[in-house]
């Protein structure tokens, strides 16, 4: 059951990133040449129209061909006036932001969704231990966090994922609501060596059922928590913070699946789909940020090209960008074989 919804979820994400490049190309008049799910060998296909439609045998990834997108084509006079190359830059722009833009769209609406059904946790602080720094510092049951160092936080995740990766033991000033007044703590983390981590003292986890408008305003808040997260883990992973056995690939996922699955499914099916939607929706945003870093053959590779082009008025040797994003193509593909290594001997060695 596990692997059949991570599928699902798979389908959901890429088919929101690539459907974004696929409708832009479109009401920009850009041929789309095939749109695919998956990588590798064909396991069906279809034609309609002018686009071939594709669903390929590895969960990994999907594409949208544009006409010509290789630029090697005009340089010859083989494409027609709507290949890629031809629309004007700005529309290439656009056909290319659309993919990860659409991923974010697609998790905000899964976010308005989650917060309207399941409501929020919000930063009411629920209990406090009696010997904990928080305690020494002045803090009590009820106090609602509303500053972390200055920094607004809205939710109880955004408390406790600022706690999970002050991983030196830094003090942190806590900014909170007591009974319509503001006060300030200052805590040092006491450090557990059974779990390897600091801790201020606090158990987080006041509830709020939102209105319409409190939806959309905290749906904005939950998307904006996942964004941070998504960059605080990649900076972590980049600085050494975290190590290869903290990275999933499609193993690791359809572990972390099956483990949600289980513990949901107890609370009926309505209960599993919310915990599916907000793997999906964490999916998707982490899909639209890794695809829009600067790196060759991602989305931000090729608008970086773009926006080159753009400002200089003539675009970079088609032959010498290919050879750039041939180059991050291949990368990618060693760094996917070494995660996929990595998921297997971490889960079945």
């Amino acid at each position: 059951m596990s692997v059949i919804l991570f599928l699902i979820i798979f389908l959901v994400v890429v088919i929101a990133h690539e459907f974004g490049h696929f409708i832009v190309a479109k009401k920009n008049g850009i041929r789309v040449v095939e749109f695919f799910i998956g990588m590798g060998p064909s396991l069906f296909s279809f034609q309609k129209g002018e686009t071939k439609y594709s669903l390929k045998l590895f969960p990994i990834g999907g594409a949208c061909m544009f006409e010509g997108e290789d630029g090697l084509e005009k340089e010859k006079g083989e494409i027609s006036e709507r290949a890629f190359p031809n629309a004007p830059v700005w529309a290439r722009v656009a056909t290319i932001f659309a993919g990860p833009l659409f991923n974010f769209l697609v998790a905000f609406v899964m976010a308005v969704i989650l917060v309207s059904v399941c409501g929020i946790t919000t930063p009411e602080v629920l209990s406090v231990s009696e010997d904990g720094r928080a305690a020494q510092a002045g803090m009590q049951t009820g106090d609602v966090i509303t500053k972390i160092n200055g920094k607004s936080v809205h939710l109880g995740g955004e408390v406790t994922l600022i706690s999970q990766l002050n991983t030196k033991g830094e003090t942190l000033t806590i900014t909170y609501e007591r009974n319509g007044q503001e006060g300030t703590a200052v805590i040092n983390p006491s450090y557990d060596e059974a779990t390897g981590r600091y801790y201020m003292g606090v158990g987080i986890g006041g509830y709020l059922k939102c209105n319409i408008p409190q939806t959309f305003e905290y749906a904005f808040y939950t998307m904006k928590f996942y964004v941070e997260s998504t960059f605080k883990s990649l900076g972590m992973l980049v600085t050494g913070q975290l190590s290869k056995d903290d990275v999933s690939g499609p193993v690791g996922l359809v572990k972390v699946v099956d483990e949600v699955y289980d513990s949901a499914k107890v609370y009926g099916a309505l209960d599993v789909m919310l915990n599916m939607m907000e793997i999906a929706l964490l999916l998707s945003v982490n899909l639209g940020i890794m695809n829009l870093l600067p790196f060759p053959a991602l989305d931000g590779g090729r608008l970086v090209f773009l926006l080159v082009e753009a400002f200089r008025g003539k675009p970079i040797p088609p032959e010498k960008e290919g050879m750039v994003h041939l180059a991050g193509m291949m990368a990618l593909m060693v760094l996917m074989v070494l995660v996929l290594f990595n998921d297997i001997t971490k889960f079945f060695g």
